[in-house]
Parts: structure tokens; C-alpha cells; sequence
């Protein structure tokens, strides 16, 4: 496989040919190198549950305030 380098400028959508050219690439084998050697079950797991904490973490929570009316400024 080639690698396809395309400049794009802001607010500029790449060329059809270079989209179906990424889709393609998407759907084919994963080519492993030295570079980029094949993950280890243990960070897969290890990735999997950061990507879980983050989104325990993004979950908005409710908290309800309930106060006297003497304590409020007039």
C-alpha cells in the first residue's frame, strides 16, 4: 500500500478519489511493521478500560441545592 499525502486547506473537502481511496484503504488487511508492531492483549485491555473511565467521566451529574430563605441576601 501507498502512502497518499493531500493538502487541505480550512473549510476546503479532499478530492473523491483521495475519500475513496482511505475507504478502500479501511478495508483492507492491517499491514503491521517494525514501526508499528501488533498491540499486546494486556494494553488492549489496559486501552479499553481508560476509554471506559473517560466516559464515566464525561457523564454530566445533577445536584440539587436546597437552602433557607434566611441565608439569602434581600
Amino acid at each position: 500500500m501507498d502512502i497518499i499525502t493531500q493538502t487541505v486547506k480550512v473549510g476546503q473537502k479532499p478530492p473523491k478519489e483521495i475519500i475513496k481511496a482511505a475507504r478502500r484503504a479501511a478495508r483492507g488487511p492491517i499491514n503491521y511493521t517494525e514501526d508499528c508492531p501488533p498491540s499486546l492483549p494486556e494494553a488492549l485491555k489496559e486501552f479499553a478500560f481508560l476509554a471506559a473511565e473517560r466516559d464515566r467521566c464525561k457523564k454530566k451529574q445533577v445536584v440539587t441545592i436546597r437552602l433557607v430563605s434566611d441565608c439569602l441576601i434581600k
